[in-house]
């Protein structure tokens, strides 16, 4: 079975013990909790493009759960072998469910990581406490005997990066950086004007600005961003949020113009230096706001 933007998997949240012994097998036939249900935007997505997850759950009559578990999902190889995830905490805390609630629908939108495989990917779909996940009926029966308790939800077509839309970072962005925490969650600082030249598909396109700024820096007064296709105003929004924030600003044909390929623009009105702010350390860098993620994503036939 294949993944579609309208269709889910549906698989009932069971309560449970501890995860069972490595071999062990074993059918769970606890009261069920929850219905969960999952789907994904797309079909089949470009590593490095956006991808929007929804989650729901539907709780049991009289249902109870001891404790706040997190949910984890995991997109797997064909080997099984992790490739990335989306773990997270459920919008109510699950102590808080309660018999005949419906949590969600909630969706989270990611973009996926650039990793060395193409092809068929797994999701599957848990919940956990510590060492302690609560078992699962999934859509396959084999499923109920899972001793892990982890359980399939879809699968998602992989694609090579060179099925998006070419961005090139051209003048006024400072190198890529990252922690040493986590080195595949990168992003790049902008300076007063950033520009980017994108091969142009001729059709209207939605951009994708995933950042952040020093909001804190400005006070009552964020920094203003606006976004041009060459010297055209798409939008004007602040940059008023200091954690990451995704931005959908959509851009017509008519504005990207008639040639192979097109300036995309960044500006803000103002900037900072790191080091003249207290405690701001030697970088004497110029800086607009951060950018984590660029895309590009042309409106496909209805």
């Amino acid at each position: 079975m294949k993944l579609t933007a309208s269709s889910v998997w549906s698989l009932v949240v069971l309560t449970g013990a501890l995860v069972a012994a490595p071999g062990c097998s074993r059918t769970d036939n606890a009261t069920p909790i929850a219905t969960a249900t999952f789907s994904a935007s797309k079909t089949r997505v470009a590593l490095g493009g956006p991808l929007d997850l929804t989650y729901r759950f539907d709780v049991a009559p009289n249902a109870t759960i001891p404790g706040d578990y997190k949910v984890f999902v995991h997109v797997l190889d064909s080997d099984g072998k992790q490739l990335w995830s989306d773990d997270h905490d459920p919008p109510i805390p699950t102590s808080q469910w309660k018999g005949g609630q419906t949590i969600g629908p909630y969706t989270h939108t990611r973009f996926v990581p650039v990793v060395p495989y193409l092809g068929e990917a797994t999701v599957r779909l848990g919940l956990y406490k510590g060492n302690d996940r609560l078992p699962l009926a999934g859509i396959d029966s084999a499923d109920r005997n899972s001793t892990n308790r982890e359980y399939k939800v879809g699968t998602l077509q992989l694609l090579p990066s060179s099925e998006n839309v070419f961005i090139r970072y051209t003048t006024g962005w400072h190198p890529s950086e990252y922690t040493i925490e986590n080195p595949t969650n990168t992003w790049q600082w902008t300076q007063k004007l950033a520009t980017m030249s994108v091969r142009n598909p001729r059709k209207d396109v939605t951009l994708y600005l995933s950042f952040d700024a020093r909001s804190d820096v400005f006070g009552d007064h964020p920094q203003m961003v606006t976004v041009y296709a060459g010297d055209q105003v798409i939008t004007t929004f602040p940059a008023d949020n200091t954690s990451e924030t995704l931005k959908r600003i959509p851009i017509t044909a008519a504005q990207l113009g008639t040639g192979d390929m097109t300036d995309l623009r960044i500006g803000v009105d103002k900037t900072f230096v790191p080091a003249s702010l207290p405690s701001g350390g030697k970088d004497q860098r110029e800086l607009g706001i951060r950018v984590y993620h660029v895309f590009i994503e042309p409106k496909q036939a209805t």
